[in-house]
Parts: structure tokens; C-alpha cells; sequence
């Protein structure tokens, strides 16, 4: 009997078959995929919701997809970009000229094992939402999730996040 569901790599989530074919670098199956875009295209409709949440959104989904052709530089990126946001409180707009600063400073990137359990919140469960504060709140518990997932290598995330401090600092910002 064929299954009439496809089982993503990355997160695990288990989406009804009927995507257009995924070519990206994330390890995705196009089903998840797909999810993930109907996330994306509820944010980039509400400056709200995408001001509170989006930056979240993109950094849980890279983190939760390591893996297969998935560069190590993307995957600390996303990381830094959750430790910022989760453990630094720092706001959503903070966070990309950093991520930037990071990404052009560093030459050489550490590869952090996949964790060994993966969270039980996907893209899906966000795309499910029936309302933006639906939504938001969804977001944020799956980025918690995604990032708590990741605890193994917290303190070397966070060492990198201190780079972009000293980016800054030198750059006289």
C-alpha cells in the first residue's frame, strides 16, 4: 500500500503528498516545504505579525532542516540568530545587520552535530493557525522548541554571538 504522505528529513513532520518538487539546500521534503512558504506568505501579508515574528520563523525552520546539503554556515547563523532572540531578548529588527556583520567576519565555520531528539512543533503546526496572534504565538513556541533542541551546543552559539559584540565593537557601533 502507498502512503499518501510524505515524512520531511529534517523535522519529521508527516504532510499530505502534492507539493511541486524542493531544490533548496534546506533537508527538506517539498511537502514541508510548501508548509513553510504558506507561513512565510502569512508574515510578508501582516508588517505586524512579520515585525514580531518572522525573523523567528526563519531562523526555527534552517535550525530544524540541518542536515543533507545544508551549509554549517547557515545552520550557526540561524543559531545565533535564536540565541539573540531567545536567550538576549533582543528585538527582531536587531538582529539581521548582525547576522550579517557574523556571516562576513567569520571564514571558517564550526559544524554543530544534528541533536538527537527533534522538536514536536514544525512549520505545519504554524501554517495551521487560524488567526496572526494564533500565529505569533505558534511561532514562538515552536523557535523555543527548535532552540531548546539545540542545548548541547548553546555555549559554542553563544561564543559566536559574542563575535558579532566584537564586530560591532570594532566597527565603533
Amino acid at each position: 500500500m502507498t502512503s499518501t504522505n510524505s515524512r520531511c528529513p529534517g523535522c519529521g513532520s508527516e504532510i499530505a503528498v502534492g507539493a511541486l518538487p524542493y531544490r533548496g539546500y534546506y533537508h527538506a521534503s517539498a511537502e514541508c516545504w510548501a508548509q513553510y512558504t504558506q507561513v512565510l506568505a502569512a508574515e510578508y501579508q501582516d508588517a505586524v505579525l512579520f515585525g514580531q515574528v518572522h525573523q523567528l520563523s526563519v531562523d526555527a525552520y534552517a535550525v530544524q532542516h540541518a542536515g543533507g546539503q545544508h551549509p554549517d554556515k547557515s545552520v550557526c547563523i540561524h543559531l545565533v540568530g535564536l540565541h539573540l532572540l531567545l536567550e538576549r531578548d533582543f528585538k527582531p529588527f536587531q538582529v539581521p545587520a548582525r547576522l550579517q556583520a557574523l556571516a562576513a567576519e567569520i571564514k571558517e565555520w564550526p559544524h554543530f552535530a544534528q541533536p538527537g531528539r527533534r522538536a514536536l512543533l514544525t512549520a505545519k503546526h504554524v501554517a495551521e493557525a487560524a488567526s496572526t496572534r494564533e500565529h505569533a504565538m505558534r511561532v514562538r513556541d515552536w523557535a523555543d522548541q527548535v532552540w531548546n533542541t539545540w542545548e548541547p551546543h548553546h555555549a559554542e552559539v553563544a561564543a559566536l554571538a559574542e563575535r558579532c559584540f566584537a564586530v560591532e565593537a570594532r566597527a565603533g557601533r
